[in-house]
C-alpha cells in the first residue's frame, strides 16, 4: 500500500494546482454528500448533537477546505526573497515542495475534525495521505473509511482502521512525514519509532489548560463562555479550560453564575438530555469518576450513569495541587477551581504542570491581559472568550514543549506538510574572480561586501 502511493507521488500527479483543487472539492463533495451520516456516527460514537456536530466538526472541515481553495495557488507560489551583493547576479527564490507519503494519525475525540482538516493540509500541499482514525470511534472511523475510499483511489489516500498493532505497524514503515493527534504519553511513543528512520513530525497533544478569570471580568459574559467552551462535547476537548483560577474577590458570584449556565444549557437533569455528550467508554467513565473521590468539595453536578456514560458538568472547589484533579489533563466534564489573589500565584499554578495547549484569560484590564500572555508560555488561547480561536483557519493551532510540536490550519497546514527548498540561480553571463583563492582583491571585497 505504501509502496503503491509512494510510485504514485512520484509520478509527479499530486504536484499541480489544477489536481489539488480538484481533490479539496472531491472531498468537500463528499463531506456534504455524507452530512447526515457523519451527523448519525458522531452520535453513536459520543451523543453528539446535530448542532454541536456541525459547529465542531463538520462546519469546521469545510471551513478549511473553502480557505484552501481560495488560497492554494498562492500558497503554492515560489517566493522571491532578496539576494546580497556577495552574490551579485544571482536571484534566490524558495519553493514550496509536498513532504511525499504522509501519515495521519487521530484521535477520537473529534474524530472526523481531527482526521479531515489535516487531510485538507496535506492534499493543498500535494502529498498522499494513509489514514490511520481511533478504533474508539468505531462508527467514524468506518464512515471516515467509507468517505475516502469512495472519493480517492488507495494509491492517493486510504483508510487503514485497526487498533494498537495497526498502529504499531504503521509507525515502522517508512513515511515522509507523520501528522499525529493524541495524548502526550502516546505522542513520545510515535516521536520515538519516528526517530528511528528520521522522519519528522507533527504532534497535536494536550495538557492542563487554565482559565483565569480575574476580578475586573465580565462575570455573566465568562459564566456563559467558560460553561461552553468546558462542557461542549461532555469537556472531551483538547483545548478545553482544563482547571479555573478565580480570584478570590469574584469567586462566589463566578461559581453562581456557571451553575445558573449549566442549568440553562443542560437542563436541571444534564443525565436525562438527550443531546449532551457521553463519555467514550468505560474506561475513560471509571478513570473521570476517581477524580470526584478525593478530599474535595462538588459544588455542582457530580452525578453519573454508567450505563449511558455520561457525567453530568461538575464543578470541585477546596481544589490543591496536590488533588487527584490536578495530576493530569482531565478530559471529562469536571472542572477543579483554584482561588488566587495575586499574580504570582497564577504563575506558580501554571508553572507546577508543563506548557498548556491552551490559556484562558477574562479581564477587562489591557495591562493584565498583557502581563499574563507575556509571563505564561502556552500553545494558542483567547482573552475573553474559551476554545474559538482553534476554529479560526487564519490562526496557527498546535502547543508548545509537551503539548505539540508544530503547528497547522489554513497556510500552516500546508507549510506542515510542505518542505521550503531554497534555490539560488546565478548568472553565466560574468563570474567575479573576488571569491577565489588568491585573488587580489578578495579578502577586502568580501570584508566590504559582509559588514
Amino acid at each position: 500500500m505504501i509502496s503503491s502511493q509512494q510510485r504514485f507521488y512520484h509520478t509527479g500527479a499530486t504536484r499541480s494546482v489544477r489536481f489539488r483543487k480538484e481533490q479539496l472539492l472531491l472531498l468537500r463533495q463528499a463531506a456534504q454528500r455524507l452530512e447526515p451520516e457523519m451527523m448519525d456516527a458522531l452520535k453513536q460514537d459520543l451523543n453528539k448533537s446535530e448542532q454541536e456536530a456541525y459547529s465542531t466538526e463538520i462546519g469546521i472541515i469545510l471551513n478549511e477546505i473553502r480557505v484552501a481553495l481560495r488560497n492554494v495557488r498562492r500558497w503554492s507560489k515560489p517566493k522571491r526573497v532578496r539576494t546580497p551583493l556577495t552574490h551579485i547576479g544571482g536571484s534566490s527564490r524558495i519553493v514550496p515542495e509536498p513532504l511525499g507519503t504522509t501519515l495521519i494519525m487521530g484521535p477520537w475525540n473529534y474524530p472526523l475534525q481531527l482526521m479531515l482538516v489535516p487531510v485538507v493540509s496535506a492534499i493543498a500541499a500535494g502529498n498522499t495521505m494513509v489514514l490511520k482514525p481511533s478504533e474508539l470511534a468505531p462508527a467514524t472511523s468506518g464512515l471516515l473509511a467509507r468517505l475516502i475510499r469512495e472519493t480517492f483511489p488507495p494509491e492517493y489516500a486510504t483508510v487503514v482502521e485497526g487498533g494498537l498493532e495497526t498502529s504499531t505497524e504503521l509507525l515502522k514503515r517508512p513515511f515522509d512525514h507523520i501528522f499525529f493527534t493524541g495524548s502526550p504519553a502516546v505522542g513520545r511513543v510515535v516521536m520515538a519509532a519516528a526517530a528511528k528512520s528520521l522522519i519528522p513530525v507533527t504532534l497535536e497533544l494536550g495538557g492542563k489548560s487554565p482559565c483565569i478569570v480575574h476580578k475586573d471580568a465580565n462575570i455573566e459574559l465568562a459564566a456563559r463562555r467558560i460553561v461552553f467552551g468546558k462542557w461542549t462535547n461532555a469537556g472531551q476537548t483538547c483545548v478545553a479550560p482544563d482547571y479555573l483560577l478565580v480570584h478570590k474577590e469574584v469567586k462566589t458570584a463566578l461559581l453562581n453564575k456557571m451553575s445558573e449556565v449549566i442549568e440553562e444549557f443542560y437542563g436541571r437533569e444534564p443525565l436525562q438530555d438527550p443531546d449532551y455528550g457521553k463519555i467514550v467508554n468505560g474506561r475513560h467513565f471509571r478513570r473521570l469518576l476517581d477524580l470526584l473521590d478525593d478530599d474535595v468539595r462538588i459544588v455542582h453536578g457530580g452525578q453519573s450513569d454508567e450505563i449511558t456514560g455520561k457525567l453530568a458538568p461538575t464543578i470541585l472547589d477546596g481544589v490543591t495541587l496536590e488533588s487527584k484533579a490536578m495530576q493530569g489533563e482531565i478530559f471529562g466534564p469536571i472542572l477543579p477551581v483554584i482561588v488566587y489573589e495575586g499574580t504570582e500565584e497564577i504563575l506558580n499554578t501554571v508553572r507546577a504542570h508543563p506548557k498548556p495547549l491552551a490559556l484562558y484569560l477574562f479581564s477587562g484590564s489591557r495591562e493584565f491581559q498583557q502581563r499574563i500572555i507575556e509571563r505564561i508560555p502556552f500553545g494558542g488561547g483567547c482573552v475573553n472568550d474559551t476554545i474559538l480561536h482553534l476554529a479560526n483557519p487564519y490562526l496557527p493551532f498546535g502547543g508548545v514543549g509537551t503539548s505539540g510540536i508544530g503547528s497547522y490550519h489554513g497556510e500552516f497546514g500546508f507549510q506542515a506538510f510542505s518542505h521550503y527548498k531554497s534555490i539560488l540561480k546565478q548568472s553565466d553571463r560574468f563570474d567575479l574572480p573576488f571569491r577565489y583563492p588568491k585573488s587580489k582583491w578578495g579578502l577586502r571585497m568580501i570584508r566590504k561586501l559582509l559588514r
